[in-house]
């Protein structure tokens, strides 16, 4: 007998946009899942043989390279930042939509902007995506000093612990509300449908999962 499979979710801005999806691929928690009382980290789902874990973003790509669940839902940031060759991200799943970007100090003119950081050879930033940032900056002959957040970014600038922040970006109101304006875009997000890549070889039921969220994402795109 084949043992449970566990399926890793995000806590946080995916998992209500994932949670109709998941269903319509026959992933659906138990009731106690939706309570926000609840601090659970595992729970049964309608299926005897799979359960879910609620775990941190970061944490459902460690959970799913490294075996520790077979199958999972994560922001395509996440997949970028690890680049974990365990893990194989077969289906946009097209919700989840935001943006990596960079932001600084708002400033009264903002045409001398791009001068100023073509003239610079190193920023100090504060992120909680050190690996993409330094690609990003990289790219552009540029050394970047990355103070690792996992939180609260935007105040990092007005408290002179660094002169940027790369973060996610949906409205930018709290980048307008903290003083700070988007310069640059490093990659849009969408969250895709992960799975370990032993476990996609070696369990039918982890490819029949991929292939239920993949006819989804299909028919989404048809609609």
């Amino acid at each position: 007998m084949l043992p449970p499979l566990t399926f890793a979710v995000p806590k946080g801005r995916i998992l209500d946009e994932a949670l109709p999806v998941m269903a319509r691929a026959g992933v659906v928690p138990e009731a106690g899942f939706h309570d926000k009382a609840n601090r659970s980290l595992s729970f049964d789902t309608t299926r005897d043989d799979m359960r879910l874990i609620r775990v941190r973003a970061f944490d459902v790509a460690t959970f799913v390279a490294h075996g520790a669940a077979q199958i999972g839902i994560v922001g395509s940031d996440v997949i970028e930042e690890f680049d974990y060759a365990d893990l194989y991200a077969p289906v946009d799943l097209d919700i989840g939509h935001c943006r990596l970007s960079v932001a600084g100090p708002r400033v009264d003119d903002a045409s001398t902007a791009p001068a100023a950081m073509h003239r610079t050879s190193h920023v100090r930033v504060a992120t909680k995506y050190p690996n993409l940032t330094r690609r990003h900056f990289e790219a552009q002959g540029i050394q970047a000093e990355c103070v690792k957040l996992n939180g609260a970014m935007e105040l990092a600038p007005s408290l002179g612990l660094s002169g940027q922040i790369v973060d996610l970006v949906s409205t930018g109101a709290t980048l307008k509300q903290n003083g700070l304006v988007e310069t640059s875009r490093i990659m849009n997000i969408s969250a895709r449908l992960i799975v370990n890549r032993a476990a996609l070889k070696t369990d039918s039921r982890v490819a029949e999962l991929v292939e239920a969220f993949r006819a989804h994402a299909h028919a989404q795109k048809a609609a």
